[in-house]
């Protein structure tokens, strides 16, 4: 009788032993579900959110399927649980317990914007305004409001800001944008105004600053940007206007319609390098590093005068004569490209 027990006995257990293995299986093969979504999709999750939350807003949102082994899952393999609220990238080839671990990881998905060079503070802001994720906190602020809340003691933030492809997780507001950009370019800078070449006619950062936005305004074409602002010191130091297109557009404003006319280019604004000497008050668009960097390091020569080429960049000279020409062989150009 007893050994009739103990064989019983050893039945039952080695049936719960094959029952938890199985189930253990089980619980183990829901975690290798294959994420169900053909392409990339960002899951959400909120602060607070529960392990059978989470569960259920990936079913509900058709990235994985409900299982009744996940349940199973805290007892088995607690780590998985340890969630982390956040934006995720959730891929095609990943599995369930992929995506579990990338939230309990807290590697939120990284967006990424492009601020331009070349662009105005109000392009900034109306890209900012369409950005993904970015929570919007300057929607109702001044330019001088934005200025003080990133730490820039300026009323115009035209070319305070460096141009580049910024990263970000959900839930940034565009001031941490702002700011971020606004410290890499005063960082910038003040390199630059260390390294420059002293014999420049520029008296002061602010004074670079402006002459990089007209420079960044004036050519793309990066090996030409230092002959540009040979140009333009040259011309400073012999004591010329700067007489420069670009100023001239961004004094006119909202009145520019994407013609400058001889009536513009004579009537006084206090951008319009015709009618000025010096530099303009203020920079006149965002300018870039390289812009920046060609300002405070001009390459030098005897240049007075700059034309497009027709060809996408500059013809250079030294006389007025030669300019003159330049800019008839320009205008042939065009007429026998249209």
């Amino acid at each position: 009788m007893l050994k009739k027990l103990l064989i019983v006995i050893l039945l039952a257990v080695l049936a719960v032993a094959g029952g938890l293995g199985w189930s253990y299986q089980q619980v183990t093969s829901s975690l290798e579900l294959s994420v169900q979504t053909p392409e990339n999709v960002l899951l959400t999750v909120k602060p607070g959110t529960s392990f059978r939350g989470l569960l259920n807003q990936l079913d509900q949102e058709k990235i994985v399927p409900a299982s009744r082994w996940t349940r199973w899952v805290p007892r088995l393999e607690p780590q998985l649980t340890k969630l982390k609220s956040g934006t995720y990238q959730v891929t095609p080839e990943m599995t369930l317990r992929d995506v579990l671990m990338l939230v309990v990881s807290g590697r939120e998905h990284q967006f990424a914007i492009t601020l331009l060079e070349g662009d105005r503070f109000v392009d900034w802001r109306a890209q900012l305004k369409e950005a993904p994720y970015v929570v919007h906190a300057t929607q109702a602020m001044t330019e001088a409001e934005i200025a003080a809340e990133i730490g820039a003691d300026v009323e115009k933030l035209e070319g305070y800001l460096l141009p580049e492809t910024y990263h970000y997780t959900a839930g940034t507001t565009d001031l941490e944008l702002l700011r971020r950009a606004y410290r890499q370019m005063t960082s910038l800078l003040a390199e630059a105004w260390e390294a420059r070449d002293e014999t420049i006619p520029l008296k002061s950062p602010y004074e670079a600053l402006i002459m990089a936005s007209i420079i960044e305004k004036e050519t793309a074409v990066d090996h030409e940007r230092s002959m540009v602002s040979s140009v333009f010191m040259n011309r400073l130091n012999k004591g010329m206007r700067l007489q420069t297109d670009p100023t001239v557009i961004y004094g006119m404003g909202e009145k520019y319609d994407g013609n400058i006319r001889k009536r513009d280019l004579r009537t006084p604004t206090p951008y319009n390098t015709y009618t000025i000497s010096g530099l303009p008050p203020t920079p006149i668009a965002m300018p870039s590093q390289a812009s920046v960097l060609a300002a405070v390091n001009p390459q030098e020569s005897n240049y007075y005068y700059f034309v497009a080429d027709g060809q996408g960049g500059h013809q250079f000279s030294t006389t007025l004569r030669e300019h003159n020409r330049a800019v008839r062989a320009y205008l042939r150009t065009l007429k026998q490209n249209k």
